[in-house]
């Protein structure tokens, strides 16, 4: 009989923020995408943020990025945002080019 590991989801209190400003239906996805992640964090799909200990994974437009802690079995999420938004707190500054 195989056994495999489950991961515990945990939440930063942020993403709660995140979520209650989303619509319901998408939410819904978003949680069963979260769910997933218990049973198999380095899915397909899964991509790790360059520079970072962080994954990411697509649901629909939305992006949740979450940590993996192997040693514990716990999958955190980080954030959960429109693509748009998912990962401006992280990429550095941008430059005012110079003008010639």
């Amino acid at each position: 009989m195989a056994s495999y590991k489950v991961y515990t989801i945990t939440f930063k209190a942020s993403v709660a923020k995140d979520l209650r400003a989303l619509p319901n239906r998408d939410v819904k996805r978003i949680l069963e995408r979260m769910n997933a992640l218990a049973h198999n964090p380095r899915a397909e799909g899964c991509i790790k943020l360059t520079g970072q200990d962080r994954y990411r994974v697509r649901q629909g437009v939305y992006r949740i990025i979450y940590e993996i802690q192997d040693l514990r079995l716990v999958v955190q999420v980080i954030k959960v945002a429109h693509r748009s938004s998912a990962y401006e707190s992280w990429l550095p500054a941008r430059r005012p080019s110079r003008a010639a």
